[in-house]
């Protein structure tokens, strides 16, 4: 098996470092340790989030819109309701499942979605 590690929309990581910055800040001047405070300010602030901010799409952790939009998501949000059948293309596509195993999750994705459809036309007609 490949190893795969996390990887985030740019925005995420943007805000993510953001609430960081501003947490470990907060917390420096509460618990007071005032030198640590302007440090921590700047070097998340005016270093760390302008540099992920212009150079984040060369960064390993962070998603190209390509990537995210070949496996049929988007990073950080998951899968969607709508979209499994996308979801389970991208992962044959990639090499993940055999052919047995794709035919076999796709019959059974089917026949979730079908029973599904019923199910929701049946409570239709008994609210009417």
């Amino acid at each position: 098996m490949r190893e795969r590690s996390a990887q985030f929309e740019k925005k995420t990581l943007l805000a993510v470092l953001s609430v960081l910055t501003f947490g470990l800040t907060a917390f420096f001047a509460v618990v007071g340790l005032d030198f640590l405070v302007p440090t921590v300010f700047v070097l998340g602030f005016f270093i760390v989030v302008p540099l992920v901010a212009l150079l984040g799409d060369s960064l390993p952790m962070v998603a190209s819109d390509d990537d995210a939009d070949a496996a049929g998501v988007r990073v950080g949000q998951g899968t969607t309701a709508d979209d499994p059948i996308t979801e389970l293309r991208a992962r044959y596509a990639r090499g993940e499942l055999t052919d047995a195993e794709f035919e076999r999750r796709l019959e059974r994705l089917l026949e979730t979605e079908d029973v599904g459809a019923t199910g929701s036309r049946e409570r239709v007609f008994d609210r009417e």
